[in-house]
């Protein structure tokens, strides 16, 4: 057993008509798997972690600064209101843990029950 551990965790996101660089960070869940299997060996893992509405200056802070697309966006959501920031990193570090040694290959969604 190895005293270390390598981690790689990437994130994808949802999708809007012309965010064409979004489109293609969403077959990150292929290269993630694909990683997974290539770099396991070697005790790396590799996840990715897929935020859903998050209120940022992203997109031109269109969540953050626009109430009528925030509410759309709470409106699709099961918990009732955009992400913010802090909804985010706490999975990030929860992959990072020890604890979650044996989650390899996974995208993870973050989105507060986004579109269910």
């Amino acid at each position: 057993m190895r005293a270390y551990r390598e981690y790689l965790v990437g994130t994808g996101a949802h999708c809007a008509t012309g965010q064409l660089g979004l489109w293609a960070i969403k077959g990150g869940g292929v290269l993630t798997r694909y990683l997974a299997k290539e770099l396991g060996p070697r005790g790396i893992t590799a996840n990715v972690v897929a935020p859903g509405a998050i209120q940022t200056d992203f997109s031109g802070g269109m969540v953050r600064d626009n109430p009528e697309i925030n509410k759309r966006v709470a409106e699709m959501t099961a918990l009732g209101r955009a992400g913010v920031p802090d909804d985010i990193g706490p999975m990030i570090a929860a992959l990072l843990s020890a604890e979650n040694r044996w989650v390899n290959g996974q995208r993870i969604e973050v989105s507060g029950g986004m579109a269910l």
